[in-house]
């Protein structure tokens, strides 16, 4: 069931009780953590902090609390909880399965009704089922679905596509800022479209102009230790405050695609861009804060300008800056990219060492650790376009009929910066993107993309994920989950279908074949 009162039906439930928090590895769901974590410290809400990347890690306690992950399956059919547990799950997954939304026991959802969810009714559901109950007999339990009427809600599909805007709490500063940075998570990683961006982005700019109004005093303005969120139009181009403006229009999807930088004609159109706009390659080359005041201040007039000759009309997007004291300036996308990068890096131990640094890095008194994941993600944007290029040169992207295709090889240069799910999932993205723009076939534009990757040596195994086409269309739902979950019962392949976004499937090596096989035959 959706809870319509988030304040009586779910805070006042749980802050009494202890709770166990379930929260996945994704930008957004660390935001939305650290709001509930500031709420439960300031009302002394006894909590266990959990993090999960899949369902193998999920206990049983008597109160749930699971953040970007649960909604988008029978919660009750795969972990078999106690009947006295209750599970509150806010989350961004879609599409939302309706047997959480009738169940109004166990099941309470902290997802925004006035989303156009596009929730069936029950009767529309059930109708058949509960015809062929008065021949078969009730051999159901009361509070459970038969298995067959689950058969039905998976085929029926679903497709609850809008998406909630990410929890924003009371407008305090750090929960309004961790609100700001995990909205621009879901638009980064595509998980929302621009409208329904550029929408929620209006809502927050509301929420930072009255906190700013209200913060106004000329003793605030001048401290050295102030702390200030603006609202801005801002150049589309990674981390290129705290890089060289070279490196970043390099290693950012938008520009690498459309200037085709993977090629020698893309590496003159950029040079012809730069002169067009007037920059010197040694302003360009050097860190952004050396470059020349002058030019810094008209920068992203001048870019724009040039930006739309070249094809480039929207390189400029709302968002949002925050500034802690007079050094430290950073982006809402830098955050979402430094935090990503702690959270996938190789080089940090355990799952929930990366995790716990990951979280650590969104608190304004741990910016060390965000300068660290800024490192780590210029390095990881790095080897995405160096990936993408490398693919499109030796044409590793192939049709499949239905779908495009490409594997990365064990020994390819920093694969492993590749065997997490979110980082597999941006690459892949990425590469659909840069593929649409580099072919002249009209058919495979249309194509969906299927990429995999090796996981581990030792056990022989890669993971797979599916990409939707790559269209104009608001409305770019991803079907793979199920067509995965299909091919990989057909052909008996091994596979783990572990993790939170359904698209993202775990397989043995030498399964790959078969299950490819049976992949084309579902979508053909």
């Amino acid at each position: 069931m959706f809870v319509s009162d988030f304040r009586k039906e779910f805070y006042e439930v749980v802050q009494s009780q202890r709770v166990l928090l379930f929260v996945a590895s994704d930008v957004d769901a660390l935001c939305a953590c650290k709001i509930l974590q500031a709420l439960f410290q300031c009302d002394h809400v006894q909590y266990t902090l959990i993090p999960v990347s899949g369902w193998q890690e999920l206990e049983t306690f008597r109160y749930f609390v699971l953040i970007n992950c649960g909604a988008n399956v029978d919660l009750l059919d795969i972990l078999q909880p106690d009947e006295e547990a209750v599970f509150f799950v806010c989350d961004t997954h879609r599409p939302v399965n309706v047997v959480n939304v009738y169940n109004d026991t166990q099941i309470k959802l902290l997802i925004k009704q006035d989303d156009d969810l596009e929730v069936p009714a029950y009767e529309d559901i059930f109708r058949d089922e509960e015809e062929d109950e008065e021949h078969s007999g009730n051999e159901s339990d009361e509070g459970s679905e038969p298995s067959e009427k689950r058969t039905r809600l998976e085929e029926v599909g679903l497709g609850l596509s809008p998406r909630r805007t990410p929890a924003s709490g009371p407008s305090l500063f750090d929960m309004l800022w961790w609100a700001i940075v995990g909205l621009t998570g879901q638009w980064v990683q595509d998980k929302i479209t621009q409208v329904k961006y550029v929408t929620d982005v209006g809502a927050l700019q509301r929420h930072v102009s009255r906190h700013s109004h209200r913060h106004e005093d000329e003793a605030h303005a001048l401290s050295v230790d102030c702390a200030r969120i603006s609202f801005e139009y801002d150049l589309r181009l990674a981390l290129y405050q705290h890089w060289s403006l070279h490196d970043s229009l390099c290693n950012t999807c938008y520009t690498a695609a459309r200037f085709k930088l993977w090629s020698l004609h893309g590496q003159k159109r950029l040079q012809e861009f730069l002169a067009d706009v007037g920059l010197p390659l040694k302003q360009v080359k050097q860190k952004f804060q050396s470059m020349d005041v002058s030019l810094k201040e008209n920068l992203r007039e001048m870019i724009e300008e040039s930006a739309n000759k070249f094809g480039m009309k929207d390189v400029r997007v709302q968002t949002f800056s925050v500034c802690f004291g007079f050094k430290h300036k950073f982006l809402a996308s830098d955050v979402v990219f430094a935090t990503m990068s702690l959270m996938e890096s190789p080089e940090h131990g355990s799952g929930t060492d990366s995790f716990t640094q990951a979280l650590d890095s969104l608190s304004r008194g741990n910016l060390d650790k965000l300068y660290l994941g800024l490192e780590l993600a210029k390095r990881q944007l790095r080897a995405t376009q160096q990936t993408i290029a490398s693919c499109l040169c030796t044409n590793l992207v192939v049709s499949q009929g239905p779908f495009l295709y490409c594997a990365l090889m064990e020994g390819t240069p920093d694969v492993a910066l590749f065997s997490k799910p979110a980082s597999l999932s941006l690459l892949s993205r990425h590469l659909l993107k840069s593929f649409v723009c580099s072919t002249k076939n009209r058919r495979c534009k249309l194509l969906p993309l299927v990429m995999a990757a090796p996981l581990s040596a030792e056990q022989a195994t890669v993971t797979m994920v599916g990409i939707p086409p790559e269209t104009d269309s608001s409305d770019r739902k991803n079907f793979f989950g199920r067509a995965f979950e299909k091919a990989a019962e057909g052909t008996n392949s091994r596979a783990l279908h572990n993790h939170f976004d359904l698209s993202v499937i775990e397989l043995k090596a030498e399964d790959r074949s078969k299950f490819l096989d049976a992949l084309v035959t579902l979508l053909s």
